[in-house]
């Protein structure tokens, strides 16, 4: 439709180096889904069946996410920067029938070895293929993104059609669009972050401005010289932007909507001073993205608030018996809405533990102010938020306990002004045994993501314990206070 309606609107700018650009139009783009989707049928690809593929920032990873649309196909972003182990991990876990062969050679290697098909969407059909037209079902499931839990082990969010559309839809609404609207995209394609300015711009109709990967300079010139509207960022990005800027951004730009992570009041009142135009949003992959954003003016006059609940989105806040709280009063955060999605991929038990009574728990703590504004307090309590990633202790913890020299860790988030939190580990070493902080950073690495792996360690003669006996995560990060 969106190629009938503007075929020859850009539809994505893809910056392949530093002065090279292509170019394509919807009309383009178009062409480029059909002829996906009849490789992906020539290589046995089937509806219904699960397809994965490990993301990076570029076109050849949008063509097959609009070819799984168009064919009934759920599709499986995976985060590249995952160690073979990982992905492995999720792939399983997500039942993929098949994987796309858009990676490094060994990483495919790996994976292959480890028992998964790869589809062979290389080869052109030899004959006229047909693609079946089907309407498309609003509560059929979409995509699957992998995210985190407190048991440290990932799980996969269903994502519907109707999830996202209305997700789209919504975010329109709170923060306008217009038909000459550039959305700058630097947000990693494995996150529904990512994604999500992708499924607007097809429904919105504007251009997308994608860059391979973050860069300081490259992304500041473009805020200045490239006629970029919109851009999402996290406030890692934000702040060294910021602080590497040379001079004011394009007037064309109109909004920064920034979340991820939690703001810090300077990073705020910098965007304040300087006239930035920051709206700071609050979401979750469980709710497709967007669940409140606040609008510039009020971002200022506000300072801290993620503002008011999206079109179709209620949000409550309860004690911990599950009873409303009174304006102004802590508790957890519920979202109930048309973009909830419908569980965890085969995970019934951690569904429902999220899922009751039609409202999404988040586990995050905030409150509602008397304008109906929510207050993000503190997200999940054990989570940290380094540059955007979400980083879960259990998972680290686990990790480390299988070296042979560790007897125990907890693993903490420390605030930095850069990153918004360092992952730390506090470390107990098995007697008689010599351990260094090279050593468990090169250990951790091999069984984890990079952004994973603890950046500061403390070796302590015993973790400090509640009453109970867990592990007082306050008192842990104490030890890190100098």
């Amino acid at each position: 439709m969106r190629a009938s309606a503007s075929p020859e609107k850009i539809a994505i700018i893809e910056h392949l180096s530093a002065t090279e650009t292509n170019e394509i139009s919807y009309k383009h783009l178009n062409w480029r889904v059909d002829d996906m989707c009849r490789r992906m049928l020539n290589a046995g690809i089937e509806q219904g069946q699960h397809v994965g593929m490990i993301m990076m920032n570029s076109v050849l990873a949008i063509v097959p996410f609009f070819a799984a649309m168009r064919l009934g196909i759920v599709f499986v972003p995976i985060n590249a920067r995952l160690t073979i182990d990982e992905m492995d991990f999720q792939l399983r876990q997500a039942d993929c029938d098949w994987l796309l062969p858009y990676a490094l050679t060994d990483t495919l290697a790996g994976l292959r070895d480890k028992g998964h098909r790869l589809a062979n969407i290389e080869q052109k059909p030899k004959k006229k293929i047909t693609i079946p037209e089907r309407e498309i079902d609003l509560d059929a499931p979409f995509f699957i993104v992998h995210t985190s839990g407190t048991s440290g082990k990932p799980k996969g969010a269903t994502l519907t059609y109707g999830n996202v559309f209305y997700s789209a839809m919504a975010s329109a609404y709170r923060i306008g669009h217009l038909p000459d609207d550039k959305w700058l995209c630097v947000l990693p394609l494995y996150h529904v972050g990512g994604l999500s300015i992708f499924i607007r711009a097809l429904l919105y109709g504007i251009t997308v401005d994608l860059r391979q990967s973050f860069d300081v300079q490259t992304i500041n010139h473009a805020l200045t010289y490239d006629a970029v509207t919109l851009v999402s960022l996290v406030p890692t990005m934000l702040f060294r932007l910021l602080r590497e800027r040379e001079g004011d951004w394009y007037p064309a730009l109109r909004l920064v909507l920034l979340g991820g992570a939690a703001a810090t009041p300077e990073l705020m009142q910098q965007c304040l001073d300087e006239n930035i135009p920051v709206a700071t949003t609050y979401g979750l992959t469980e709710a497709s993205s967007q669940v409140a954003t606040t609008l510039p003016g009020d971002a200022a006059r506000k300072p801290g608030t993620v503002g008011k609940p999206l079109s179709f989105t209620q949000v409550k806040i309860v004690d911990e018996a599950g009873n409303p709280q009174k304006q102004g009063e802590y508790g957890e955060i519920l979202v109930k809405g048309l973009s909830v999605m419908h569980g965890y991929y085969n995970n019934p038990d951690a569904t429902a533990e999220v899922l009751r009574d039609g409202w999404l728990h988040t586990g995050d703590i905030g409150y509602l102010d008397a304008d109906g504004d929510l207050w993000l307090v503190q997200r999940r309590s054990d989570l940290i938020v380094s540059g955007g990633e979400n980083v879960y202790p259990a998972e680290v913890e686990g990790v480390l306990r299988q070296h042979p020299a560790i007897e125990e860790v907890a693993v903490v988030g420390i605030d930095d002004p850069e990153w918004g939190q360092r992952v730390a580990a506090a470390i107990v070493v098995e007697a008689g045994v010599t351990l260094s902080q090279d050593e468990v950073e090169s250990y951790s690495r091999e069984h984890l993501a990079g952004y994973k792996t603890p950046r500061i360690v403390r070796f302590v003669d015993s973790l400090p314990l509640t009453g109970s006996g867990k592990v007082q995560r306050p008192a842990v990060r104490e030890l890190f206070a100098d």
